[in-house]
């Protein structure tokens, strides 16, 4: 008897639930009649904005003709033509720094250089000024360190790259270094 109870259960629960899955929302069956559809199941036409007859012909992307290609012009980067031009006010800092060394205030003059460094660092002539600095202050090292960065941004300037080759030269003699110096008088006289 209680096994005969609970199969009775069990199947009425499956039946619950295999009812429970046969109706769509709001009560509706889900089955769709194989041979056609009533009025209520057809599908809504689609909305249409407005008379074809009347829009004006739209060509899409393939219809269109094609339009020539433009190749990009090559151009070397800018850093390799020239440096940084000089802004106002790393030109002000550098005739102050002038000044200074002229009244024997190196340690001063370097203060303002390496700001407009900071202004401008990508400048030659700034480098150049450092460098003319570090000179006066018998440090050599830095000073010829200083003058390589500024030829390396002298770009196609070549009064400013004969400026730093002689100056290379002449630093280079004061450290010792005639074959160098000789080297650096011959870049400068090449251009």
């Amino acid at each position: 008897m209680k096994a005969n109870t609970l199969r009775y259960a069990g199947v009425m629960t499956l039946a619950l639930a295999m009812a429970g899955c046969a109706s769509g929302p709001g009560g509706g069956s889900i089955y769709v009649p194989a041979g056609g559809s009533s009025s209520r199941d057809e599908a809504p036409e689609p909305p249409q904005t407005s008379d074809r007859g009347e829009e004006p012909r739209v060509e899409r992307k393939s219809e269109q003709p094609e339009e020539p290609v433009r190749e990009p012009e090559y151009s070397s980067p800018s850093y390799q033509d020239e440096g940084d031009a000089l802004s106002p006010a790393a030109r002000s800092l550098i005739q102050r720094a002038d000044s200074l060394m002229a009244a024997g205030d190196t340690q001063v003059a370097v203060a303002q250089l390496e700001r407009a460094q900071r202004i401008a660092p990508r400048s030659a002539q700034v480098y150049f000024k450092l460098s003319e600095a570090y000179v006066a202050l018998d440090q050599l090292g830095s000073a010829e360190q200083f003058t390589l960065k500024g030829l390396s941004l002298a770009g196609s300037d070549s009064s400013l790259q004969r400026a730093g080759w002689l100056l290379l030269a002449d630093i280079r003699r004061a450290r010792g270094n005639v074959a160098g110096a000789d080297q650096a008088e011959a870049r400068a006289g090449a251009l």
